[in-house]
């Protein structure tokens, strides 16, 4: 079931530029990352926030 605005209109997705710019920015996250995780935050159907976190282990000498 779709949601509606405040107004009361139908809620529609992001537009598509705002998709491919939030793609890239998970590919530029993804990227060099062997452990971890990525979260994103998504406000209003659009991707707000990324939080990238690195594991590395550290080996005993």
């Amino acid at each position: 079931m779709a949601e509606n605005d405040d107004d009361g209109r139908p809620r529609s997705g992001p537009p598509e530029n705002q998709i491919e710019e939030s793609l890239a920015s998970v590919r530029e996250a993804l990227t060099g990352l062997k452990f971890g995780s990525i979260q994103l935050t998504v406000h209003e159907g659009r991707v707000v926030q990324i939080d990238v976190t690195e594991k590395r282990r550290i080996k005993p000498s």
